[in-house]
């Protein structure tokens, strides 16, 4: 385990039966708390993407807003956003996708991503890989190239690394819970 990643963990507060009883959630506003952490993360990223030549970063809501939007600007690139049904104002691309329980819906500005851009997806929790794969999906729809996927929680015994490898072999989880 690097240093960078137990300084994850000790940072990130474990809450008990939340949502639901029998989960032990991941609060990173524990971690958020800590500004010189938060700027270690950034630049770990950075420095790991900065030979890829991406050309985006696609932050997932909402939580992969917050340190995707800090990766784009260290990285002097755009931010996109993708969020649930109904939240973006101009005209969107959806995407339609399989929960446990259901089937959520996620979005894009349907300008926001060119052919050939060079995209990297960024959120704060790897569990099941559904609503990655779904922005993933809505890159391909925009004929972009996925780069990789990127997050800063991995909870591994969800096999949600398996689903995205069908779709990049980059995958990077900075803290991961086995």
């Amino acid at each position: 385990m690097s240093q960078l990643e137990q300084q994850i963990k000790a940072a990130i507060r474990e809450v008990e039966d939340f949502p639901k009883k029998g989960v032990n959630f991941k609060d990173i506003t524990t971690l958020l708390a800590s500004p010189e952490l938060c700027n270690q993360v950034t630049d770990y990223l950075a420095e790991t993407y900065k030979s890829l030549d991406i050309d985006l970063i696609v932050g997932i809501e909402s939580r992969g807003f917050l340190f995707g939007f800090s990766l784009a600007q260290k990285l002097n690139i755009p931010f996109v956003l993708a969020r649930k049904k109904g939240k973006l104002p101009f005209q969107k691309i959806s995407y339609s996708y399989e929960l446990e329980y259901g089937t959520s819906i996620v979005e894009m500005h349907v300008d926001s991503i060119q052919p050939r851009n060079k995209v990297l997806i960024h959120d704060d929790l790897l569990a099941t890989g559904g609503t990655a794969g779904a922005v993933a999906e809505l890159v391909k729809l925009r004929e972009g190239v996925l780069v990789g996927f990127n997050f800063l929680i991995e909870l591994s015994f969800l096999n949600g690394r398996q689903t995205l490898e069908k779709q990049s072999n980059n995958i990077i989880s900075l803290a991961k819970y086995f």
